[in-house]
């Protein structure tokens, strides 16, 4: 299905030419890295002369209600005056306004009147996710667009998107630059056509599988161009480009041909079409032959996207494949008891999910419903155990599902319909029941995204797969039913016959470049600014809060998901769910580190007993903790800010896992160490690290520190590497936090 080729490669006369065949051809690999699409498009944002180190300044930026009002509390307090860009504020994950109170709607009044004082557009709740609208309003050829969701991608229009945490948001917001290095590019060679009944999750599900585990893509632009780009339709494209997050990648674009330009002409933007290929001599960094016709349906158990089977081998296998998931449940959830084993849910050979959700940003667009209600039509959900629902990404998908009828062929099927949400994507939405398996054309299926709290007894489970499969598996009573076994299943068209209707956005306000002072901010009883911070002192002493021995730890887990986003406007409040399903007497143990440095700075005399030799006079106090690659998943700020808003001062890890994640430390304050085979060190709470002259090696540059590891009696010594920190970075680190860099 797909073949990694992990060197360097041109792309040249329509063939792929290993580095050494194009060079002994007359080609340059420096004159091929400024052919591809990548570069074009950097270049042109790119606001120094160097190509090495990027200073990007991008066209627009997204961010939804679970993380505007930290970003524009964080900006204000930097001394924001107006959007410098088009900042587009949706309202698609705290919509339902259902927990907390009121929290949840102060929050989206907060939202509209900062976009009326600073000059934004307001889109309020149910109108759309926020990449949907981003899609239709705002991609397009050449452009770049930053938005504060980890699944910021627009490539299939040719637009290079990323999602970041929000201090990088902050810093376009002050005219600032996004400083990265140059990144790596990875040409994805596209061939062949998808069979009948295969779809765009298929597709993105098996490029996950052959590259996450590997890092091939890690911090990298994934670059799609081939001949097969011909055979997808717009909805399609962008079902498999959305999904490039879940590769750690970078960002996307893809070439853009004629079925860009009718769809943003549909869209009334035909002036955004940009067309875009790679020239010939294109140099990638390595390539991913990906043949379209050789994709079967695929089934990405949990609890990560990459944990990949084909449908076909998952029924195949079923006992083995069930039983690795049983043993990765008590692993990942940390549980002392055995839940019922999934094998419970194989009845005559077949495996029974409980719930399907077609949903969000990747499945519920217009083509993947338009799938699911033709392999629907004339057939029933049924009244057993097993249930569906559909969520429209935008109003106007739902207009032309009604326009078609399709909508009606879902609800008479027994489909429940829902407005445009992304609950379902990290568990604010169909939570199913206890021990329920849920099937789900959306983004992620982490630990906890279907809303369970397996800390109150309570586990369920999320597997992903494409929404023609989940048609055919609801129509099948919820056993596993790859679409391809459908017989009567039409092919995915190409071309989309859509009719784009914008009259809904008719209540979105757009005041982009109006900004009025005089628009007093809105503050709900919730909305807190964020606590003062201190710089770095001369040395540090380190209280490991927490350890973690996975080969990943995710965002989910740093700070969960689901109800909990309710409080993001309170930085202090949601701090206490920080690390809450994976290590909860974390934050028993931070706030009491905490409370030394509290106490070290008023007196310190009053703990120089506790810091047994080290100055409390020059040396501060604070937690950290240690994993061995944290960050998978989402952009969210809050994985990092929680840890600092409780006296954090470190991550401390082999590797992390996404630069994003790196950044949101680096912009909270907290130096990025890295120990090579930390595992062997074995670091447990309660242990310490001091850190002498930790203030002088960020001003000197240093790449690594010597520290001592306390633990017990014994001392050894350990080295802190600090790679690969601009001097922005020390700068805030020193500072202490963004706020205090821009505040100085």
């Amino acid at each position: 299905m797909i073949t990694v080729k992990n060197e360097g490669m041109f792309f040249y006369k329509g063939a792929l030419l290993t580095a050494a065949d194009g060079i002994a051809a007359g080609l340059r690999v420096e004159d091929g890295k400024r052919a591809t699409m990548t570069y074009s498009i950097l270049e042109a944002h790119n606001t120094t002369s160097s190509m090495d180190a990027l200073k990007l300044r991008f066209d627009a930026m997204a961010s939804h209600d679970i993380t505007y009002v930290g970003i524009i509390q964080t900006a204000r307090a930097s001394g924001l005056t107006q959007f410098p860009l088009p900042y587009v504020l949706t309202n698609c994950h705290n919509s339902l306004c259902a927990v907390g109170g009121t929290i949840n709607e102060d929050d989206h009044v907060f939202g509209l009147s900062a976009a009326k004082r600073y000059g934004g557009e307001f889109v309020p709740a149910h109108q759309a996710v926020i990449h949907s609208y981003m899609r239709e309003m705002y991609a397009g050829g050449g452009r770049m667009i930053l938005g504060s969701d980890s699944h910021t991608r627009y490539g299939a229009y040719g637009t290079m998107a990323i999602g970041e945490g929000g201090p990088e948001l902050v810093k376009q917001l002050l005219q600032k630059t996004y400083d990265i290095a140059y990144p790596r590019v990875v040409g994805i060679h596209v061939t062949g056509a998808p069979r009948i009944g295969v779809g765009p999750q298929d597709v993105a599900l098996a490029l996950i599988g052959a590259t996450f585990k590997q890092g091939y893509v890690k911090n990298s632009v994934m670059e799609f161009f081939g001949s097969g780009i011909a055979a997808l339709a717009m909805d399609y494209r962008n079902g498999i480009d959305v999904m490039t997050t879940e590769t750690s990648c970078l960002s996307s674009v893809w070439q853009t041909d004629e079925t860009v330009k009718l769809s943003l002409a549909a869209h009334g933007r035909a002036e955004a079409f940009r067309l875009l290929a790679p020239q010939n001599g294109a140099y990638y960094d390595a390539v991913i032959e990906l043949d379209l016709s050789r994709i079967e349906p695929m089934i990405a158990l949990p609890f990560h996207p990459s944990n990949t089977y084909t449908i076909a081998e998952f029924n195949e296998n079923l006992s083995d494949i069930l039983h690795a998931v049983d043993e990765e449940t008590l692993r990942i959830l940390s549980l002392k008891k055995q839940p019922q084993s999934l094998l419970s849910k194989v009845r005559g050979g077949k495996f029974y999910a409980d719930q399907g959700v077609i949903a969000g940003c990747s499945g519920g667009t217009y083509q993947n419903l338009v799938k699911a209600a033709e392999i629907l039509r004339g057939q029933a959900v049924g009244s057993e155990n097993f249930w569906l629902s559909c969520y429209p990404a935008s109003q106007p998908v739902m207009m032309e599902l009604l326009r078609t009828g399709e909508l009606t062929n879902l609800m008479a099927a027994g489909v429940s319909i829902r407005t445009a949400f992304c609950g379902p994507c990290f568990g604010a939405g169909d939570v199913p029941a206890n021990g329920a398996f849920s099937i789900r054309h959306s983004t992620r299926n982490f630990p906890n995204r279907e809303g369970a709290k397996p800390g109150d007894g309570q586990l369920a489970y999320v597997a992903l797969m494409d929404a023609r499969s989940i048609a055919a598996s609801a129509i099948n009573g919820g056993a596993i039913t790859p679409a391809t076994d459908l017989a009567e299943l039409t092919a995915d068209p190409s071309q989309l016959s859509y009719r784009f209707d914008a009259s809904p956005y008719s209540r979105v306000y757009r005041g982009v470049g109006k900004p009025d002072a005089q628009q007093a901010l809105v503050f709900g009883p919730n909305i807190a600014d964020w606590p003062e911070q201190i710089p770095m002192p001369e040395n540090l002493l380190m209280y490991v809060a927490s350890a973690i021995y996975d080969p990943v730890t995710t965002t989910d887990e740093l700070i969960p998901s689901g109800e909990t986003s309710s409080y993001r406007s309170n930085p202090m409040k949601l701090s206490e769910f920080t690390l809450s399903r994976k290590d909860p007497a974390y934050v028993g143990r931070a706030k009491d580190v905490r409370k030394l440095e509290i106490l070290r700075r008023e007196n310190p005399d009053s703990v120089r007993a506790q810091m047994q030799g080290y100055d409390p006079e020059t040396t501060g106090i604070g937690s950290v903790v240690m994993s061995i690659r944290p960050g998978d998943g989402s952009a969210r700020e809050q994985a990092a800010s929680c840890q600092r808003v409780l006296g954090g001062v470190a991550n401390l890890c082999e590797d992390f896992s996404t630069k994003r994640y790196r950044s949101n430390v680096i912009n909270w304050g907290m130096l990025p160490f890295t120990v090579e085979h930390i595992a062997d060190f074995a670091i447990a709470p309660g242990d310490r690290l001091y850190v002498p002259g930790i203030r002088a090696a960020l001003l000197s540059g240093a790449q690594s520190v010597t520290a001592t590891l306390i633990q017990g009696d014994a001392q050894r010594p350990i080295t802190l590497k600090l790679e690969r920190l601009t001097q922005e970075d020390r700068d805030i680190i020193l500072s202490g936090c963004l706020i205090n860099y821009y505040a100085k």
